[in-house]
């Protein structure tokens, strides 16, 4: 029986918009990956708290899933930057096929830095409106 080919342009893919999720984690490792339901566990958390506690602010009631996006962003970098070889070696030792990254990983990389660099300058901006001014910017 051969193994399932694990394609690396969707891997990088289920990251930049499923990330927070963990979908790209379970694709690549299976349901028992323990940091794809770390991932997952962070949706239901943050539902929970933005219900319970309408009254904090969003960035502290949603920092587990900015978090989760956040760490999703760089695994999105490390699957696509990972060189074809090294990428068959460790998720496709006995598929048979060899992987061939095309221009789509490198679209995907331009729009995870964007994606990313804005996360990031946002969560960090609000964060210090919150500790420097009680959030009086919003």
């Amino acid at each position: 029986m051969n193994p399932q080919h694990k394609n690396k342009s969707l891997a990088a893919l289920l990251a930049l918009l499923l990330g927070a999720a963990g979908l790209h984690r379970f694709y690549l490792h299976g349901l028992k990956d323990r940091w794809g339901w770390l991932h997952a566990a962070c949706l239901p958390v943050t539902a929970v708290l933005l219900l319970t506690h309408p009254e904090q602010p969003l960035l502290i009631n949603a920092a587990l899933l900015v978090l989760s996006m956040l760490v999703a962003s760089i695994e999105t970098f490390v699957i696509g930057l990972m060189p074809d070889e090294q990428w068959d070696a460790r998720y496709n030792p006995e598929s048979g096929q060899t992987s061939d990254s095309s221009w789509l990983i490198a679209m995907l990389m331009v729009s995870n830095l964007f994606y990313g660099a804005t996360l990031l300058l946002t969560a960090l901006a609000r964060s210090f409106d919150l500790y420097l001014t009680g959030g009086a910017y919003g």
